[in-house]
């Protein structure tokens, strides 16, 4: 079997950015290590739990989800909250992978985080308060997915958030508004009368790199064993 991986992603995953910090920032953010800003902890509902649901069989490779993201969260060009990896299986086949942030549910950058900037929310959305990091990049080498980069413009360390300004609002995550074929489905795996739940219960989803025991909310349909690794 041959398989070749294209992948449309350059996320920087290592190196020291300490040069926006000086010494006494540095010192004055871990003291505010388990500070979390007021408005986006009150925006979180406890009880929930999102997560994201792609079916690889109508992904098409058309990037509308990666444009509408950059647009919508002011991404940097050159990096990516979510991207398209092609993969070319088998004799030929083709077929197109979404990959962003997974919010896991045991999320192994937060731990390594030295100020507390990573952090997990009560509805299990995993983010960066910018107030906090110092770009120090140790989560971007804990995280499996390589879902985190450096963002050269806030100087910080960026991500997915499954827009959390947008679903507190009611609204869907310019990703998943922006699909044409409807591959992705967004909710609260907690409802079980969502869409995204009763998909998931079916059992026949899978999930990336499920050895880590990162528990990952992001479950796919289709997925390629190329793709998982």
């Amino acid at each position: 079997m041959r398989c070749t991986i294209i992948t449309d992603k350059d996320s920087p995953r290592s190196g020291v950015y300490t040069s926006r910090r000086d010494a006494l920032k540095a010192g004055a953010v871990i003291a505010l290590s388990m500070v979390i800003p007021s408005g986006i902890k009150a925006e979180a509902e406890a009880g929930k739990r999102w997560a994201m649901y792609i079916d690889v069989s109508k992904c098409y490779g058309c990037y509308a989800c990666v444009t509408a993201c950059a647009a919508e969260n002011n991404v940097p060009i050159g990096v990516f909250r979510t991207w398209v990896e092609r993969h070319v299986i088998g004799e030929g086949t083709t077929v197109f992978v979404p990959k962003q942030c997974n919010h896991c549910e045991n999320s192994p950058c937060v731990a390594p985080c030295p100020t507390g900037a990573t952090y997990r929310t009560k509805d299990g959305l995993v983010l960066v308060n910018d107030e906090l990091c110092i770009g120090c990049g140790a989560c971007i080498q804990a995280c499996p997915y390589g879902a985190r980069f450096f963002n050269t413009v806030k100087g910080v360390v960026d991500k997915c958030t499954f827009c959390n300004h947008r679903i507190y609002n009611g609204k869907l995550p310019a990703c998943v508004e922006a699909c044409p074929t409807g591959a992705r489905v967004f909710g609260d795996l907690n409802d079980p009368s969502s869409p995204i739940a009763n998909l998931v219960s079916k059992g026949s989803s899978q999930r990336l790199k499920t050895w880590t025991g990162a528990e990952p909310m992001i479950f796919y349909r289709d997925l390629p064993s190329e793709a998982n690794r």
